[in-house]
């Protein structure tokens, strides 16, 4: 019976950001990544209801003993979800999460949605700016224009800086994963480290010329730091089963 993997995109991700992680793991996974509707999060405790929406799709899919990933806020909602929850995540696996620290300047997007600083905000996701392509810039540009799309995405960024998630860390017993771009200039290596401390079961891996979104940037990489993590969670379960 396959494991069941649930992919967490960030506040600006799409589904798309997870292409490679489902390439890699589709066959010997079972793999669901939903849409978090940021856009329509209430004014009052956004992220909880993000929160609520990830605890009510788990539910009506009947998913147990997650491997739940989560990059920046779906990192910070993959937090949330293992504190609440946790006997039903088997592994957390983060990468530039948010909860701890984030470098942004989300308040200027209404006033300076132009294309050109479109472009240079999203090349700061990156340690390479050839990935902030043409495409994923207009994608965000979209969404920078949509008064409603923007309002909501404001809401949610204001609401991760007030959720500070330090004093639920030491509460996560699933085995961590910490996967973080070395060039991460939004969620910085320190706050890589800072996970790995407070979570009691954590391990960090450091992955070279990479920013915000690993998984992207350096997509080899972030699939096989996961794959040899999980195969050697796997060979430990099977060690003590003998």
């Amino acid at each position: 019976m396959k494991q069941n993997m649930i992919l967490l995109h960030g506040l600006f991700g799409q589904l798309s950001n997870w292409d490679s992680v489902l390439a890699q793991f589709g066959e010997d996974y079972d793999i669901y990544v939903p849409s978090l509707p940021v856009y329509d999060t209430p004014k009052e405790e956004p992220l909880l209801f993000l929160l609520d929406y990830v605890e009510k799709y788990i539910a009506a899919n009947k998913l147990q003993n997650i491997i739940l990933v989560g990059n920046s806020l779906g990192g910070h909602i993959a937090v949330l979800y293992a504190a609440r929850h946790p006997h039903q995540v088997k592994h957390l696996v983060l990468t530039g999460s948010s909860g701890l620290y984030e470098n942004t300047n989300m308040g200027s997007f209404p006033k300076r949605s132009t294309a050109a600083y479109i472009q240079a905000r999203v090349e700061y996701t990156f340690h390479d700016p050839a990935v902030a392509t043409e495409a994923l810039v207009a994608q965000v540009l979209t969404i920078t224009k949509d008064t409603q799309k923007c309002l909501g995405v404001l809401r949610v960024a204001k609401s991760a800086q007030r959720h500070y998630v330090a004093d639920l860390l030491p509460l996560i017993t699933a085995p961590t994963l910490l996967i973080w771009g070395r060039e991460d200039r939004i969620t910085p290596l320190q706050v890589a480290k800072e996970f790995e401390n407070m979570i009691p079961d954590a391990r960090l891996v450091v992955i070279n010329d990479c920013g915000h979104a690993p998984m992207m940037e350096k997509p080899d990489d972030f699939n096989f730091a996961l794959q040899q993590y999980l195969n050697y969670a796997i060979t430990i379960v099977l060690s003590k089963t003998h």
